[in-house]
């Protein structure tokens, strides 16, 4: 395992990393949560990923339970949650509206992730979409103030566009209020424009770190569904009904059919191949992967030894397969 600098920040977070999305509280219990975070962390894993949204909260309370029985050292390890949808849908009133970043919600929304994951602060903290509802000032000042406060160490963004994130970093650079230090955005063989390209001039000129999620399209990438949804797979979720379609696109499921005999060709599986061909980015600072299972999250795992062999002519084979597909 590898450890990269997030954004320009100094801290260091493991090249693979391990997130709750899904599976928490929904497929894995606190016995299971356990036991994976135990072996991501033997493997060299420091950073574990979360949201308040997650499974309605109870993936932080699952996450929170298995640090409690592993009691490692807090200087370990990093952890993160994301703030925006809230977890009470009950009110329609305006000012308990949900899908928020204004400030009496983040304030609020700190203290129950801290109670929930029985942490004293939180390392990473994002704004889990942006809010064209609530001013990005109002937005910056009040993640500036839950880390001063010491609720948090590091804040940043999730899907948010290049204007935002740049307008968010330029309003704490004019007041001296904590910058954003990082992104998490969606990246994968089938999703790279935002990364690649629109994001392009934030590295340099920002600094602006990536924690990325979905490096396998929900599990599209690892060829299981070419033949349809199989039964417990995580397209087989009503939760995830709204993926089913993504998840059997004729054309994608032949190119991962393509893919199949490059990974044969190296000796790796295909989502081996799809994570080290994220991994190989150097803007990249971590990829989140997601595992329901001990054994999926050790395959995962072996995408380390497979980065290397991903030379120029085969990153081109795999471009000239997938970047037509791409968006």
């Amino acid at each position: 395992m590898q450890y990269r600098r997030l954004g320009r920040s100094g801290l260091q977070v493991s090249e693979l990393s391990l997130g709750s999305w899904v599976t928490y509280h929904n497929q894995v219990d606190t016995r299971s949560a356990t036991e994976m975070l135990a072996a991501a962390f033997d493997a060299g894993v420091n950073f574990f990923d979360n949201a308040e949204v997650y499974a309605q909260g109870e993936s932080e309370v699952v996450m929170g339970q298995a640090f409690k029985a592993l009691k490692w050292n807090r200087l370990d390890y990093i952890v993160s949650t994301k703030f925006f949808w809230g977890l009470s849908r009950e009110s329609n009133t305006t000012v308990n509206r949900k899908d928020t970043l204004n400030r009496k919600y983040l304030m609020q929304a700190i203290d129950g992730s801290l109670r929930r994951m029985q942490l004293d602060f939180i390392d990473l903290i994002y704004c889990h979409r942006p809010d064209p509802h609530t001013p990005i000032e109002e937005t910056v000042r009040a993640m500036s103030d839950i880390i001063t406060q010491g609720k948090a160490l590091y804040w940043g963004t999730s899907e948010w566009s290049a204007a935002d994130i740049r307008a968010a970093w330029e309003i704490a650079e004019r007041h001296h209020l904590h910058k954003p230090v990082m992104e998490q955005p969606q990246y994968h063989l089938f999703h790279r424009q935002r990364v690649e390209q629109e994001y392009a001039r934030l590295y340099d000129e920002t600094g602006l770190g990536l924690t990325t999620w979905s490096p396998l399209a929900s599990g599209l990438l690892t060829g299981k569904y070419r033949d349809g949804i199989p039964a417990g797979s995580r397209g087989a979720l009503e939760s995830m009904s709204w993926i089913r379609e993504q998840l059997q696109d004729p054309a994608r499921n032949a190119a991962v059919g393509q893919l199949d005999a490059i990974a044969k060709a190296l000796g790796c599986t295909l989502a081996q191949l799809a994570i080290a061909w994220i991994n190989r980015n150097p803007r990249v600072s971590t990829v989140i992967l997601g595992a329901s299972k001990l054994s999926q999250l050790q395959d995962n795992l072996g995408a380390l030894a497979v980065t290397p062999k991903l030379t120029p002519e085969i990153v081109a084979k795999i471009d000239a397969i997938t970047l037509p597909l791409a968006k």
